[in-house]
């Protein structure tokens, strides 16, 4: 297993303020950093897939390693995450069905767009396979099997030229916002709720700095000279985040995606807020991992098995909703949802990681 990282204790923690945030209305979702900016643990979700696809796709000497290669291992990843997918949501419906028949609350049936499976199951699970029918909460994994799916054609074109890399994403990001390009929901109407033609953008800005920051120490070098720009982003977030000032969709000028905060595009506020919580957080880590023990090895190890305790952190919320539901929340209710819920976290990447060196050490017939 690798040792201890700011990529895995970063990812960690997103990870925990997804989950935390993924239960609305409970008393610590007020204390995670997205009540305090823009932008959320989804971006550096996002962008830190996309630093892991840089180093994934390097052989140990640093070199790239042979482009087959890469995009068969991008290609398996996909598939992984697709399973997890429809695995998550099969579960999710699962439990959303036998909380209403617990309950006798036909109610919950129609939590978070579950209704429309239950009213047309035949479609919605062509929806399901298709990854057009999508549940609240729910929807960062199709994003992430999209742009996986793609990524192969940034780290091909990234082999020539990062900076074509980075144009060639640079120029769908502004072409869906300018025209509002965005996948269909089906069945029913809308959109995704995370627009990938958007969001890729994070993905191949991960990728696109690991390979500048592995080639030279220029990005280190800019990375300490734009600290102090980024400290004050995070505060004039902090500032907006708390005033709630948002620009009103209908009075900005067109193209209206370039001047709003919407979640779904992207758009560039929400973009160059993270960047500045990039910035101003980035040296954190060295700071932090000699101080806080065994928090490190706790966020570093499910950030190693990211996708597993993902899974198990959006169903684990689920069932914290419901159990906020029922109960009617209050401190004691969230103190047992979220330490119940980051124990399971926590013992979901001790459990993989334990299966997979029981595997390794069983002897080969």
């Amino acid at each position: 297993m690798r040792d201890p990282n700011a990529i895995d204790f970063w990812r960690g923690f997103a990870l925990i303020t997804i989950f935390i945030n993924h239960i609305p209305g409970n008393t610590f979702e007020r204390y995670t950093f997205s009540q305090y900016g823009i932008s959320d643990a989804a971006e550096l979700f996002v962008f830190l897939a996309g630093w892991s696809i840089g180093i994934a796709t390097r052989g140990r000497d640093g070199n790239p390693e042979p482009p087959g290669r890469s995009v068969v291992r991008l290609l398996a990843r996909t598939v992984e995450v697709y399973r997890a997918q429809l695995t998550v949501m099969l579960l999710a419906l699962a439990i959303i069905a036998g909380a209403a028949l617990l309950l006798d609350n036909p109610l919950i049936l129609e939590w978070h767009n579950a209704g429309g499976f239950f009213a047309d199951p035949i479609q919605s699970v062509c929806g399901m396979a298709l990854l057009t029918y999508q549940l609240g909460y729910f929807n960062i994994l199709p994003l992430y099997v999209l742009l996986i799916g793609i990524a192969p054609v940034f780290v091909l074109v990234g082999r020539v030229s990062l900076l074509a890399a980075l144009a060639l994403s640079v120029g769908v990001y502004l072409a869906s916002l300018i025209f509002g390009w965005n996948l269909p929901s089906w069945p029913g109407e809308g959109d995704w709720f995370f627009d990938p033609f958007c969001w890729q953008l994070l993905l191949v800005l991960g990728f696109v700095l690991q390979g500048w920051n592995l080639r030279s120490d220029i990005l280190r070098r800019w990375a300490r000279r734009l600290f102090p720009m980024g400290v004050v982003i995070v505060l004039l977030g902090i500032l907006l985040a708390v005033t709630e000032i948002r620009p009103d969709p209908m009075l900005v000028p067109e193209p209206r995606l370039l001047f709003t905060f919407e979640k779904t595009y992207l758009t560039p506020a929400r973009l160059l807020h993270f960047l500045g919580v990039l910035l101003a957080f980035a040296p954190l880590y060295r700071v932090l991992a000699p101080r806080i023990g065994r928090i490190v090895g706790y966020l570093t190890q499910m950030g190693r098995n990211s996708l597993a305790v993902f899974s198990m952190g959006s169903i684990l919320s689920l069932i914290g909703q419901l159990v906020r539901f029922q109960t009617g929340g209050g401190v004691l209710i969230d103190m047992l949802v979220a330490g119940s819920g980051l124990v399971g976290l926590g013992f979901t990447a001790w459990f993989v990681e334990w299966r997979s060196r029981s595997r390794s050490s069983r002897p080969r017939t």
